[in-house]
């Protein structure tokens, strides 16, 4: 593995925190081994959706930002179907690695397949035969509808792809190899961001070039992991710690309803977030178009900032469930309790690196800093880096859940911050004298609730007799 800032970083961070006696330092290790590649993973694709936004704000301008930011919230349904099923492909998968049924992997990653094609393709037929509406639904501006429209009609393609991208990566994580997934993931968003700059500056094709980057990186990434998987590796990637043959059966009444029990209500949890981007932006359009594209730039931003949850979430996912696959318990109860910690002291840095460059960074996104949209995001900024913190408890503790099965109470937590909290604040920021302050304070709802709940949740305990209907024969 070759060795990296993030790798050193992330690794320098839970040796600091292993030597004040917080943590163990082998749990510390393992943990920033399996994180840092996911870790780099959300940096990339974060990256790559802010640098989509970037783009096309410096050819188009942030009507343009505004128009891709519309149709955000329908390509994010993908993501909350895909991860969603695909948490269940984790859970089944890093337990049955951690007790050594091998046999019994390679079932659980094809029921998650072809689940995931099944429940995506409807998605992409609405996108591709409805954009107009669907962009219709949140803004009046005929401009940002097109163009909005525009982009959704080219990522449908892409739709079922992104959800099987995300069923292999869990797949090799659960395997306890986030290094291989972090190469294809990874390597996906750098042809993507290579390919809209070809697309949208070289071709002038503006938001359908940025979609049909966006498609194209995801049918190499979802064509890589399936010749990988069913090979046992890749030339140049290197071996994988699974194979699968693809001439198996992919329904097994069974596994699906495993995938099924585990992964809905992670698909739910996922979808609240999707689900409440559509009245966030209605209401931000009450505000005026230059607030609407500063919280596109702002969100953007803020994604990339929640990257170390993606890492620390899915360690937690892994580890717990391995754990639990050998009957530890009480093992798998320090793994969760200490990655928490270790993730919320990564998210500190994170946040404090955005925090000093907030304007710097913003000003990458509009034709010019004199844009109106400028300060306002800049603001915006400011406050996501402290909201974002909160995430670092509330990422890791849902992992952890996910790995036991217990996966209902992050959904409810979920919707608790965002329908009981953030969206009521940017309403009545729309619509009363509380203007920004409700759109500031609508960030810690989003954060800080989730968090509390979460972290309660695993602190019960419960999650122990929960876990033990989903081990596999050989943890008995």
């Amino acid at each position: 593995m070759v060795p990296n800032p993030f790798s050193w970083l992330l690794r320098a961070v839970g040796v600091a925190i292993a030597r004040l006696g917080l943590i163990s330092e082998e749990r510390a290790r393992r943990t920033s081994e399996l994180a840092w590649p996911r870790i780099v993973t959300g940096v990339a694709r974060m990256s790559k959706s802010a640098t989509d936004v970037a783009m096309v704000g410096v050819a188009l301008g942030s009507t343009a930002i505004a128009g891709v930011g519309y149709a955000g919230p329908y390509w994010g349904a993908a993501f909350s179907i895909g991860g969603g099923l695909a948490a269940g492909t984790i859970a089944l998968v890093s337990q049955r690695f951690g007790a050594d049924a091998f046999d019994e992997l390679g079932q659980a990653i094809r029921s998650s397949a072809a689940l995931t094609v099944a429940a995506t393709l409807p998605v992409a037929a609405a996108f591709y035969l409805y954009p107009e509406f669907l962009i219709g639904l949140l803004t009046d501006s005929q401009q940002s509808t097109q163009y909005g429209a525009d982009y959704l009609r080219v990522l449908a393609f892409g739709v079922p792809f992104a959800g099987l991208n995300l069923v292999g990566s869990r797949a090799l994580i659960g395997a306890d190899d986030a290094y291989t997934a972090m190469l294809l993931r990874g390597g996906g968003a750098v042809i993507n961001i290579g390919l809209n700059a070809v697309f949208i500056f070289g071709l002038g094709m503006g938001v359908v070039g940025a979609g049909l980057g966006t498609v194209v990186s995801n049918v190499v990434v979802t064509g890589a992991f399936v010749v990988g998987l069913a090979r046992g590796g890749l030339p140049l990637v290197g071996a994988f710690p699974v194979t699968v043959s693809p001439f198996g059966a992919y329904w097994v009444r069974e596994e699906c309803r495993d995938v099924v029990e585990i992964g809905l209500p992670v698909v739910g949890r996922n979808s609240v977030w999707t689900a409440a981007r559509f009245p966030l932006l209605a209401f931000m359009a009450l505000l005026g178009e230059p607030v609407v594209a500063a919280y596109v730039v702002a969100r953007r931003i803020f994604g990339i900032m929640n990257t170390p949850g993606w890492g620390f979430g899915l360690a937690a996912s892994s580890l717990v469930g391995q754990e639990l696959g050998q009957g530890e318990e009480n093992t798998a109860a320090a793994y969760g309790r200490e990655i928490t910690l270790f993730s919320v002291a990564t998210y500190v840095l994170f946040a404090a690196v955005v925090g000093v460059f907030a304007t710097d960074i913003v000003v990458l996104f509009v034709e010019s800093p004199s844009d109106p949209s400028v300060p306002i995001a800049v603001d915006l900024v400011y406050v996501a880096a402290l909201a974002v913190i909160p995430q670092g408890i509330s990422a890791a503790a849902a992992g952890a859940l996910d790995a036991t099965g217990d996966t209902r109470w992050p959904f409810y937590s979920r919707i608790l911050g965002m329908f009981g909290g953030a969206i009521p604040l940017v309403y009545l920021g729309a619509t009363t004298e509380l203007g920004m302050l409700g759109v500031y304070l609508s960030l810690f709802a989003e954060t800080c609730v989730p968090a509390v709940v979460n972290y309660y949740r695993f602190g019960t305990g419960k999650w122990r007799a929960i876990s033990r209907e989903y081990r596999p024969d050989a943890a008995d």
